[in-house]
């Protein structure tokens, strides 16, 4: 917490009486932000202190907290509000030329901002159990509603995002009668890449970067980061979610390989058009195909039977699949000549994509992927309750900084409901207004 000293106006009591003001108080006396608070102490050295460093920080955290757009919008309130100033630590409201010049030192402390990211992020490892057992990570559209930056000439048209541009994504399926759709959505803007744990619904990590930006190279940058901040949180995560966007050969083996994390991402078929099954490496009737399904052909027939997964061995790093005459008592006319001996095991070296320490054909896996709307669900809420589906912020830098408060005050509020033993409401985040 920024702490101000020399403005105690109010008691405790008082406090838990302002009503709105108690989900302020969770993110000012739960931020670790001392660190932060005595370099811009130092920046600003001797100068003029008619706006203390903390109160200008501990209302711009009030800014987060209460949706507001713009800058005038939270001068408005202060001026409106005097409560919400004695709990910010200002005697007056700020200009508005102070809050550019505020705002222009915290630019250049990205790092900084960063680095209270990951204190939240290991306070939160140590009051939750099996913090980080289930990863998930997801892409999220960041629309600006600026103008594109002019091709042919350069502009000097302030109201121009000149960081910004196209992204676009891609969503395919099947309907019901077998007929498939495609469904692209098209942004001018960002893109948030968050790694959250899938669980406790918190962020882990997360990177800002231009909309165009591919999203499985983010995904290895994120891990990059974690096993350098909190290396402890990838010694013991299991899985890792993530949707068909991640679909990636490399990210899919380092995972396992360097992490001994198991992906759960879902897959693209990349194979060429007509292919329905593989013939399993130095096997002559048992196939598979592009989502790791696999069958067995009977020699007599020519039946093709699912057959039942029989689990992982994780010393051999093989899938075990069972003959389905025997595991489900079904009759089976070859079995006598079938060269399969009960069950077969396939490593997953046969196609890393296809065959991951989960088997992609089984319950467990699809138990696991479901828990990959946990992403979805955190940047619902960062839309809504901190105001990114209708924001007025143009330039790549000043949308890390905006990001990057927003993602310390959700686990600020975490952390203080926890400690406050409300740990039932640490996702209950900024209301609506």
């Amino acid at each position: 917490m920024a702490i101000i000293p020399q403005l105690k106006l109010f008691g405790w009591e008082e406090i838990e009486e302002l009503g709105d003001l108690e989900r302020l108080r969770l993110v000012l006396e739960h931020m670790p932000d001392e660190d932060l608070m005595q370099k811009l102490e130092v920046k600003r050295g001797l100068g003029r202190n008619d706006y203390p460093v903390r109160g200008m920080w501990n209302a711009i955290l009030a800014g987060v907290v209460y949706q507001h757009i713009s800058i005038e919008s939270l001068r408005r309130e202060l001026l409106r509000n005097g409560q919400l100033r004695n709990m910010c630590g200002l005697s007056k409201v700020p200009t508005s030329w102070a809050y550019s010049r505020f705002l222009g030192k915290l630019l250049s402390m990205e790092e900084e901002i960063n680095t209270l990211f990951d204190k939240l992020v290991t306070e939160l490892s140590v009051l939750l159990p099996g913090f980080g057992i289930n990863l998930a990570v997801d892409g999220k559209a960041i629309d600006t509603h600026a103008r594109p930056k002019e091709k042919e000439k350069e502009s000097t048209d302030r109201r121009r995002d000149t960081d910004a541009d196209f992204g676009k994504k891609i969503y395919r399926g099947q309907r019901e009668d077998g007929t498939p759709w495609e469904k692209i959505i098209s942004w001018f803007g960002y893109k948030l890449h968050l790694l959250i744990d899938a669980d406790y619904e918190l962020p882990v990590a997360f990177t800002v970067t231009k909309a165009s930006s591919p999203e499985a190279p983010e995904a290895h940058r994120l891990l990059e980061k974690v096993e350098k901040t909190h290396p402890d949180i990838l010694n013991q995560s299991e899985h890792f979610m993530g949707d068909r966007g991640y679909d990636d050969g490399k990210l899919i083996k380092n995972l396992w390989d360097e992490y001994t994390i198991k992906p759960i991402i879902d897959i693209r078929n990349m194979w060429k058009d007509g292919e329905e099954t593989h013939l399993v490496t130095g096997m002559e009737n048992v196939v598979y195909n592009y989502r790791g399904t696999v069958y067995c052909y009977c020699l007599e027939t020519g039946k093709k039977t699912e057959m039942a997964y029989g689990g992982f061995e994780k010393d051999r790093e093989t899938l075990k699949y069972r003959c389905p005459a025997e595991h489900y008592g079904i009759t089976c006319e070859g079995k006598d000549t079938c060269p399969i001996a009960g069950a077969v095991r396939i490593p997953m070296e046969e196609e890393r994509r296809i065959f991951t320490p989960v088997a992609r054909s089984s319950y467990k896996w699809d138990n696991l992927y479901k828990k990959r709307t946990a992403v979805e669900r955190v940047n619902s809420r960062l839309d809504v309750s901190f105001g990114f589906e209708n924001h007025f912020i143009r330039g790549l830098k000043k949308m890390r900084l905006r990001m990057g408060l927003a993602l310390c005050v959700m686990l600020a509020i975490a952390v203080g409901r926890i400690k406050e033993n409300q740990r039932d409401k640490m996702r209950s985040l900024v209301k609506s207004a």
